[in-house]
């Protein structure tokens, strides 16, 4: 039996994987009170936060957005990724050891620790609507897209309901824990699956095409684009990828949950760096192929639909199946961290704050009673993202606009002690208003200016308003400033603590390795 070139034996392996997926994840779920719900108990080790902080970020962006991209344009689009890597090593350094030590549940519940409740409150609300239209629907979108290409009579609403109803069926019932735990095996299998796709393009011929790209300096085999490329610009890589990095691994609830969920500072920290030598890893596993592709699939309509079609063509029977199940492993490991992280934030930064009675039990009632309404919301969405082109520069451009102002609010928050609460929501108020306007406006003021570009105008302006109104009003009460703000005394302090350990157990070497690391990329694919 064939339905589009897969044959019953992969459609067993995946039907296999996805029930043994949710059995997994009911089996290890916690819901016992909300501390277990919505963050594991915080006892997760090192090597579990790292995989599971990596699978959570391996997004419909990356896996089929990025692979798309590369497809398109080039390796390029690897440079998020690159400086991912730099912006992990800065959060493991400055931010993660406030987001722990001050015991927060929820990103947003660190700006009010550190201002008050206007800011917590609007950024809760923007990351929940960003954890609907952008996260959670892209990422159905994404495991709809694969089975299409599989089933192309079926609707693509169907598809959509279908991945809604798998992440739903285990993580609104067992929270983090069964989203960890999941993780730990779709994170697995995915780096298996897109270990065996990377051998196979290599073997085929791949590997030669892309050799020739580099000695001919093809545009395509680069990392640093002239200042007037369409995709990603050099400058860019400087000014602008970091601002949208700084918001999805620093202050993104889906990812920085799982941090938050680590035993201790140092295990977080650990895991980061493991999360962050996985994701360089990417360039190899994702956008190379996605490039080699070119040689085998010339002329694909649609980018974002390379990285399945290779996986159809290339794989015989069962290991078709291995690989598909792989792509829709990393999908359902994203859409019950999107689950999971945006019913905490309604839970904790809404509900609980009106209802100032609830208990526990209730508290994770009203958790998996949101997550339902979230996964409903998402799905009814999804389908509509065939209207914006592709998925990367449809999760791009929308975060372009999104992140600055909440960038600004953290980073001056942190680093800046006479940041008051006025100024830190004047700038978030005044950041959205500005991003709106560019939003409708922006190519009759900038032209036709990158959005990179446009990342750093919001950032700085919403710095300056934060600095200037805080300036003009009263200092932060002492209590504020207390696990919220950067210490250089602490600092030299752990760094002294950090001699006497060995290098693997040193996160800051560990770091250092990671910087060195991407740098030598940056050389090589210069």
């Amino acid at each position: 039996m064939q339905i589009s070139g897969i044959g019953i034996i992969d459609i067993v392996i995946i039907v296999i994987y996805l029930v043994f997926i949710i059995w997994w994840g009911l089996r290890n779920g916690k819901s016992a009170n909300a501390g277990s719900y919505f963050l594991a108990g915080r006892g997760t080790p090192w090597f579990i936060v790292g995989l599971s902080l990596f699978a959570a970020s391996i997004s419909s962006t990356t896996l089929i957005g990025q692979t798309g991209d590369a497809y398109a344009t080039g390796i390029a689009v690897f440079n998020y990724n690159l400086t991912g890597v730099w912006v992990l090593v800065f959060f493991a350094v400055f931010l993660l050891p406030l987001y722990i030590r001050s015991g927060i549940f929820t990103i947003p519940e660190f700006l009010e620790r550190r201002f008050d409740s206007r800011s917590r409150y609007y950024f809760s609300a923007i990351s929940i609507i960003g954890n609907i239209f952008l996260d959670a629907a892209g990422a159905l979108y994404s495991a709809a897209l694969i089975l299409k290409l599989l089933f192309p009579e079926v609707e693509l609403w169907v598809f959509v309901v279908i991945f809604a109803v798998i992440a739903a069926s285990y993580t609104i019932p067992g929270g983090l824990s069964a989203a960890i735990n999941t993780d730990i095996i779709q994170a697995a299998v995915l780096l298996v699956g897109s270990l065996v796709m990377m051998v196979i393009c290599y073997a085929k011929g791949g590997g030669a095409y892309f050799a020739s790209l580099m000695e001919n300096g093809d545009i395509a085999a680069r990392l640093i684009r002239p200042l007037s490329d369409t995709s990603t610009p050099w400058l860019g890589l400087l000014v602008g990828m970091p601002v949208l990095g700084i918001y999805f691994w620093a202050n993104n609830q889906t990812l920085v949950q799982r941090v938050l969920s680590a035993k201790s500072v140092n295990q977080g920290r650990i895991g980061v760096m493991l999360a962050g030598f996985l994701t360089l890893c990417t360039l190899f596993i994702f956008n190379i192929p996605g490039v080699m592709a070119r040689s085998f699939f010339p002329g694909i309509e649609n980018p974002d639909m390379i990285y399945p079609t290779m996986v159809i063509r290339f794989m015989p029977a069962g290991v078709l199946g291995l690989l598909l199940a792989a792509m829709l492993a990393a999908l359902t490991s994203t859409l019950s961290a999107i689950l999971n992280s945006a019913s905490t934030l309604f839970t904790m930064d809404f509900y609980a704050k009106a209802d100032k009675k609830a208990d526990q039990k209730k508290l994770v009632r009203v958790g998996k009673l949101s997550a339902l309404v979230i996964i409903v919301i998402a799905a009814v969405w999804a389908p509509n993202i065939e209207r914006f082109g592709s998925l990367l520069k449809y999760y791009q451009e929308m975060l372009s606009y999104i992140s600055p102002p909440i960038v600004a609010t953290f980073l001056m928050g942190v680093f800046v002690k006479r940041t008051n609460a006025k100024g830190a929501f004047a700038g978030l108020l005044s950041g959205l208003v500005l991003a709106v306007v560019l939003l409708f406006v922006r190519h009759r003021i900038f032209g036709d200016m990158h959005f990179l570009f446009i990342v750093p105008v919001l950032l700085l302006f919403s710095m300056l308003v934060i600095y200037l109104v805080s300036a003009a009003t009263g200092k932060p009460a002492p209590e504020k400033l207390v696990d919220t703000t950067f210490s250089l005394k602490d600092f030299q302090k752990e760094s002294k603590e950090l001699k006497q350990l060995k290098w693997w157990k040193n996160y800051r070497v560990l770091g250092s390795g990671l910087i060195v690391m991407s740098l030598i990329l940056l050389f090589i694919f210069r």
